[in-house]
């Protein structure tokens, strides 16, 4: 692509691929944490300052209540950016598990179609080239073949204790 084009994108080439996207969200993540530990330091020292000052006239409680929305929006700041670092963590692996499902798409589809056609057809494709069974060797079906150890080795070969 070319910088030049109206329709360039710079994060569609790293779109496109699940190792780039990784990468990007990586770098994205360290950035928020250190963003993070800033605010987590910005929220201590406003709560010192803000349980610190005092009007006349206020109980010894006084200053933290008047402290206290501002608290909680600075956690709910540092809880939504933790919840932001851990769910771009989770969106890397999301995206290279869609990469692998599109990959493997195509050959379940094509299984699921040999397998159509098997059933529909059972004994044009047991004969057919490449198969893995031999034309003159049936696979035992259900209630025709052997149900127990015992069956394997014969019917005439048990001995009695």
């Amino acid at each position: 692509m070319n910088s030049n084009d109206p329709n360039y994108s710079p994060l569609r080439d790293v779109a496109q691929s699940p190792e780039a996207t990784a990468r990007y969200l990586a770098d994205v993540q360290r950035v928020l944490l250190d963003i993070g530990s800033n605010l987590e330091t910005l929220a201590l020292e406003t709560r010192v300052h803000l349980r610190k000052t005092h009007v006349e006239g206020d109980r010894f409680y006084h200053a933290r209540l008047r402290a206290m929305p501002v608290e909680q929006a600075l956690a709910s700041v540092l809880n939504s950016l933790e919840k932001l670092t851990k769910n771009m963590e989770k969106t890397a692996y999301k995206r290279h598990a869609h990469d692998e499902k599109a990959a493997n798409t195509a050959r379940e589809r094509k299984e699921k179609q040999l397998e159509k056609q098997r059933k529909k057809n059972p004994r044009s494709l047991q004969a057919a080239p490449g198969s893995h069974q031999q034309a003159g060797h049936q696979p035992v079906s259900g209630y025709g073949g052997p149900t127990s150890v015992f069956d394997l080795r014969g019917r005439g070969n048990r001995e009695s204790a």
